[in-house]
């Protein structure tokens, strides 16, 4: 599919139920027609993650997730070769009694039956897609500057099998979630863009979008108390997902509004730590007032 602006890639966005604003919307317009990978920061539920997938949908490209960790390393994010195989394969040309040049036979076991692609070899082999790399702040230095190569090249080298290079670039997402700071080097390979929770009126229109048997006031007086609880000091602010998930579970009670005593009773859909939901249990009043 193609998109001629950033107006253009917010309506396509739009019909996967992702509401770009336009700052969101420019920045993956620019990723997109430069070629460029686009890294994503902001508080937890802002919505890169769904950026990600959102683009998948809309652009009709296959979606390739690397979901990275602490220790995570090249053999996980980009390819292993199948030990168990490469072994039935040796005892088989055993058994049925060649005689093979012992090259040859190394030879034969480094060749793409065996090859098991991870999340970024897939990307580079599957042409085109969207890679979204997430929580790239959770991997450590060296991961990090194994991703040097791919984003700079779109070509990775496997010693056993040689080159692989894409014959369309991906369209790279990295998202973080700045638990802590990426090096300079990652992000002057990539466009940037910080995301902030969606203001009011967006955040209304993302539930009445994606819930769309709920009423206007419900999802007014969700939106409204989300946005008050991310005032507080919480270990762990509500993002536009718990959002969702509030006014899923007050619609599934056939609530049609927000009262202290059914927000006391749900909480546990929009706060994930006790020492959350106790602080606002003491406040539930002046919240939703």
């Amino acid at each position: 599919m193609t998109v001629n602006s950033p107006e253009d890639l917010a309506k396509t966005l739009e019909t996967t139920g992702y509401l770009a604003d336009e700052g969101v919307a420019t920045a993956a317009f620019l990723a997109l027609r430069m070629q460029r990978p686009l890294f994503c920061e902001g508080e937890p539920g802002t919505g890169k993650t769904s950026l990600a997938v959102a683009l998948s949908q809309s652009l009709e490209l296959p979606l390739i997730r690397l979901q990275c960790h602490e220790g995570i390393d090249a053999s996980q994010a980009l390819y292993e070769w199948d030990f168990p195989r490469q072994l039935l394969h040796l005892r088989a040309l055993e058994a049925a009694g060649h005689t093979v040049d012992v090259d040859v036979a190394e030879q034969s076991l480094y060749t793409e039956r065996f090859l098991l692609a991870r999340p970024l070899l897939r990307a580079l082999t599957t042409a085109p897609c969207v890679l979204l790399v997430d929580e790239i702040d959770r991997a450590d230095d060296e991961f990090e500057a194994f991703l040097l190569q791919l984003l700079d090249e779109n070509v990775v080298t496997i010693p056993e099998f040689g080159e692989v290079r894409a014959a369309q670039p991906p369209l790279v997402i990295l998202t973080s979630n700045r638990t802590r700071e990426v090096h300079d080097a990652l992000k002057r390979r990539c466009l940037y863009h910080w995301l902030e929770h969606p203001d009011l009126p967006r955040e209304i229109a993302i539930l009445r979008r994606r819930l769309p048997g709920i009423g206007e006031r419900l999802a007014t007086q969700v939106a409204t108390a989300v946005r008050r609880l991310r005032e507080l000091e919480l270990l762990k602010p509500p993002g536009v997902a718990e959002s969702l998930d509030w006014a899923q579970a007050l619609t599934a009670l056939g609530r049609d509004e927000l009262d202290a005593e059914t927000a006391a009773r749900t909480l546990g859909a929009v706060l994930k730590y006790t020492e959350d939901m106790d602080r606002v249990r003491a406040k539930l009043d002046a919240l939703l007032s």
